[in-house]
């Protein structure tokens, strides 16, 4: 009898540390994000930490932070990379002054100028070489001890907001117009425009100021949650600047390391479902989030002006070029986004007029 009791406590207690108990093995990850807790992507976020811990049982758990909760957000990444944060969340076109090549993952303004939409250019990333340029920027440009996944699909993002209804080109050109940093606001001063940056607690008092005639944030669901439509009333959704916008998640690679092979697996495969569930997400919220910007808020919704996007493509290629005869690695990254959008792009441009054909024949009420 005694012997038997033995055994079982032996059996109990290896038990104890079998793959499938979540106490035994959990491991906590704190994430900083570089949005508020009232951000969509912050409760997206959540959303992937609930499915991570589901599909790992309890052993990876993602504390996730809303922005300035360890560091400021233009210190995220730095503090990923020393291990002040276990991880962190943002664009990875925030770190265009760390490298150039970081906005053609990020924030390929005009599809990197070869024509790529949101899901053309996952398609260069996972299956045209892309994956494997994205870690080498990590690993020899960057030289950070961090591993990056792309875990949310946010483009194509809106041109902007204006006090005034744009007629051309040229109306865009005289507008104080706030654009992002770096290369997507450095093409735009390319075309003429007199583009400006302002972080976002500036952007709504500087409009009403009279110091801005037109700004650009995300897209309706968040541009609504922020409140543009109460100091402008004319809303562009089609822009080049961000028609493809990509966040990710950056985890210092020493806690990376020590993580189960097979949890870092599930962690690798969530992103993925991610970047589809938040693509997803986006259509339907942007749409209710544009019918109430219209109907409760008097905003009205234009056609951009068709000479903009020749426009921005050609000053895109310009910019593009410039940054690629100073950098080896950022020409590395154009050239195989140029070589994959040659075939992929007419190919996807083709599937893109069934796609609103069928659109176009529903709303003209076709049988």
């Amino acid at each position: 009898m005694n012997r038997l009791f033995a055994m079982c406590g032996l059996v109990i207690a290896m038990s104890a540390f079998a793959p499938g108990d979540a106490s035994a093995q959990s491991t906590r990850m704190r994430l900083q994000s570089v949005v508020a807790a009232s951000a969509d992507e912050f409760k997206l976020l959540q959303e992937f930490s609930k499915r991570v811990d589901a599909m790992t049982n309890g052993r990876l758990k993602i504390e996730v932070l809303p922005e300035g909760a360890v560091v400021p957000t233009g210190e995220v990444l730095d503090a990923v990379d020393k291990g002040l944060v276990d991880s962190g969340f943002a664009w990875t076109h925030y770190w265009t002054g760390k490298h150039p090549a970081a906005t053609l993952f990020g924030s390929p303004s005009a599809g990197s100028g070869v024509g790529m939409d949101q899901m053309a250019w996952l398609s260069w990333f996972f299956h045209g070489g892309g994956k494997d340029l994205y870690r080498e920027m990590w690993d020899q440009h960057l030289k950070m001890n961090v591993v990056g996944f792309m875990v949310q699909s946010v483009g194509p993002e809106a041109l902007g907001w204006f006090k005034e209804p744009l007629k051309n080109l040229d109306d865009l050109k005289k507008r104080r117009f706030r654009t992002p940093p770096g290369i997507p606001g450095a093409i735009y001063k390319e075309m003429g425009v007199p583009a400006v940056f302002l972080p976002y607690p500036e952007i709504l008092p500087s409009a009403e100021r009279g110091v801005l005639d037109g700004a650009e944030w995300c897209c309706p669901v968040t541009d609504l949650a922020l409140g543009f439509h109460r100091a402008f009333k004319h809303y562009y959704l089609q822009g080049l600047h961000q028609n493809v916008v990509n966040a990710d998640i950056y985890i210092n690679k020493t806690f990376w390391n020590k993580l189960p092979k097979d949890v870092q697996a599930i962690f690798e495969t969530a992103s993925m479902a991610s970047l589809m569930d938040t693509m997803a997400y986006r259509i339907r919220a942007n749409t209710l989030a544009l019918a109430e910007l219209k109907s409760k808020h008097g905003v009205q919704v234009h056609d951009t002006p068709q000479d903009y996007f020749a426009a921005y493509t050609a000053a895109a290629k310009k910019v593009y070029a410039e940054n690629a005869g100073k950098n080896a690695f950022f020409k590395k990254v154009l050239d195989s986004q140029t070589a994959f959008a040659k075939d992929s792009v007419p190919y996807w441009l083709s599937i893109q007029k069934l796609n609103t054909s069928v659109a176009e024949s529903h709303l003209k009420g076709g049988k």
